[in-house]
């Protein structure tokens, strides 16, 4: 009964969405698509044992975008009254006449479409009780305070979300689906005075049943505040940096950033002219995976309608592929990726999905125990990274590794590099875990600059 209510659901947005279409035609678009995203949301936070805050979220919002020729426009609303979708429809053709051309705009063939739309078990039904989620902030919050050194918390919070996208086109596409997601956080400090140190631990999932453990949560996030405590300065210097899991995958995002379709097309990116080129280790593999069961950024279709499907973005060391929607493919002469990502109020983009980069074959101690001085990294602080040139400066704590141990906690020091030369010194370990929807396992890159006193 209830799959029953869900698919007449999907199916009555769909009806709507076509007949939005129907009168775009009408009044004058050669052709147009349309999307419909509802979504709620819940959570829930306690700080100190007590209760802090409670929110849900509901809400659903639909975008038109018409085509006249070579002109596009976009129009949304949260109204779908008959006159309100009328005004919409009116609106946007009219925008779309008196807009300038663009030639790479447009949907996609209609043998460029995907047809065979796989399940990714990536919808939790259950919505979790509001009890039961104050229960996980709960376990997680007294779990980090009952770690000894522990002074202080900021809180702990649980989160639930679903959303649901519909999409039609005038080119004959008509499919929707739906993700839930669940989360649980914890951040406290520990110390006092000038003395405080902050940390937190969070997970995140699909179903509610695959999240981290409340208590394991918060005991990492409390002996994680308690080893920062009194930490250090050092020298400036060129040594190997080690990014922890948590940071590591920032290094996979700067990657994404630059072979993004969008930016190739315009020149603003630094691996511009690095296409079928050796930028990473041969042992080295960067894989965006939409079709993985339960991934965190699944999904069955992309933005214009295209199939998804598993792309090496590195292979072996090799940059293989740009990452692209229709427009910036048809600006390279090349085909789309799949990649188009969108929302009710803008044109596709192109957008990774689960993105992450291959588990190597040592293990974090095992590399970490050949480095005589380096830098161990856990946070990062700002964002001094620049795609068009490959520069890279980000503030950053963590701690000193000597003679091949993690030894005291490092803060107030600058990390940076150029990005090309840290792909290239790059070494990943064997610890992988999907955690975050870009992921990576810990990373050595050699010779980085670390500036300290």
């Amino acid at each position: 009964m209830e799959i029953g209510a869900k698919m007449s659901k999907a199916d009555s947005k769909l009806e709507l969405l076509s007949g939005l279409l129907d009168r775009a035609k009408a009044a004058g678009a050669s052709s147009a698509d349309a999307l419909f995203v509802e979504s709620v949301s819940l959570s829930v936070a306690r700080r100190l044992g007590n209760p802090e805050n409670l929110e849900r979220s509901e809400s659903a919002d639909l975008g038109l975008r018409a085509f006249v020729g070579n002109r596009q426009a976009i129009v949304s609303s949260s109204d779908t009254s008959e006159d309100a979708l009328n005004e919409l429809v009116s609106r946007v053709v009219a925008m779309a006449k008196s807009v300038p051309e663009d030639l790479y705009c447009g949907l996609a063939d209609p043998e460029q479409l995907a047809t065979d739309i796989p399940d990714l078990d990536m919808c939790d039904d259950l919505e979790p009780d509001t009890k039961v989620m104050e229960d996980w902030a709960q376990e997680a919050e007294d779990a980090a305070r009952a770690i000894k050194g522990v002074t202080n918390s900021e809180g702990a919070e649980a989160g639930w979300g679903r959303y649901s996208v519909a999409l039609a086109s005038s080119n004959g596409f008509t499919q929707a689906y739906s993700r839930s997601g669940s989360s649980l956080s914890v951040s406290v400090i520990a110390g006092s005075g000038t003395g405080m140190e902050r940390d937190y631990n969070y997970t995140s999932a699909v179903y509610a049943s695959d999240l981290m453990g409340a208590q394991e949560i918060g005991r990492s996030a409390g002996e994680k505040s308690v080893r920062r405590l009194n930490p250090r300065k050092v020298e400036t210097g060129q040594v190997p940096v080690v990014y922890d899991p948590r940071v590591s995958r920032s290094i996979v995002g700067h990657l994404a950033g630059a072979v993004s379709g969008t930016a190739v097309a315009r020149g603003t990116t630094f691996l511009k002219d690095s296409l079928n080129q050796e930028i990473f280790p041969t042992s080295v593999n960067i894989i965006d995976n939409p079709l993985r069961t339960r991934g965190l950024r699944s999904k069955p279709f992309d933005g214009e309608g295209l199939a998804t499907r598993p792309v090496n973005i590195i292979e072996n060391g090799r940059l293989t592929t740009w990452v692209m929607d229709l427009r910036s493919a048809r600006q390279l002469g090349l085909e789309s990726t799949g990649h188009a990502s969108r929302g009710t109020s803008g044109p596709p983009s192109p957008s990774t999905s689960n993105l992450y980069l291959e588990a190597g074959t040592q293990s974090p101690a095992d590399i970490i125990k050949n480095i005589k001085a380096g830098f161990y990294i856990t946070e990062l602080i700002g964002f001094g990274v620049n795609q068009v040139t490959g520069d890279y400066s980000r503030g950053a704590s963590g701690f000193w590794i000597e003679n091949g141990e993690i030894t005291y906690p490092v803060s107030e020091v600058t990390v940076a590099g150029k990005l090309k030369d840290m792909f290239a010194n790059i070494t990943p370990a064997d610890d992988l875990e999907f955690r975050y929807g870009t992921d990576a396992p810990t990373l050595l890159i050699e010779g980085m600059m670390v500036a300290g006193i």
